[in-house]
């Protein structure tokens, strides 16, 4: 859930409301979302959408069609199937207990934060995984409209204010680049 959330900019609720109809060749359509026990419509119009994704993200989706889930019970061990169902109809994301929609504060709390804590980071939340996603695209070049559309904000400055963050190293190559025009005799 989390390599889909950081790698799409998909919100929380629209990663676990997501259903496997939804699930394209080399994209994401977002037609509903699932946020804790209701279901609903997309946050916006603008997110109502398909969204290019890259196929490694597709393909890892598939993937865990394939995975065995062991959870501890006692002294015993279960083994669970990822998923559950793969029918239209069906959630990607479903718990491996039941096969229902997970909670996004319990994903948070059991798996998020304590991976973010072996690693040395500081405060996190699903905001930041789409945050992240935002400021990458910015980082490998998009232009803030690309970015707009996949992060389904109805205003580029919302993308741009809120969500894009300031990135020294993106900074510094840019200013670099400026070397490039004098080599090239544009600028004297």
């Amino acid at each position: 859930m989390v390599f889909v959330a950081v790698y799409t900019g998909l919100r929380a609720s629209e990663v676990i409301g997501l259903k496997w109809r939804c699930v394209h060749e080399d994209a994401i359509t977002i037609e509903e979302r699932y946020c804790r026990g209701e279901w609903g419509i997309p946050k916006s119009q603008a997110s109502n959408a398909t969204i290019p994704v890259n196929r490694g993200v597709i393909e890892r989706i598939h993937w865990i069609k394939t995975v065995t889930v062991e959870v501890k019970a006692g002294t015993a061990v279960r083994r669970y199937s990822a998923v559950k169902a793969t029918g239209p109809d069906d959630i990607v994301f479903a718990s491996v207990a039941k096969g229902v929609p997970m909670r996004d504060n319990n994903i948070l709390i059991r798996f998020i934060k304590p991976a973010a804590r072996k690693l040395g980071m500081g405060w996190v939340n699903w905001q930041v995984l789409r945050r992240s996603h935002a400021t990458w695209l910015k980082m490998v070049g998009a232009d803030v409209k690309d970015a707009q559309a996949q992060m389904r904000h109805s205003r580029a400055a919302t993308t741009l204010e809120i969500y894009q963050q300031f990135v020294p190293e993106s900074q510094r190559r840019v200013v670099n680049k400026l070397t490039e025009l004098t080599a090239t005799g544009f600028v004297n």
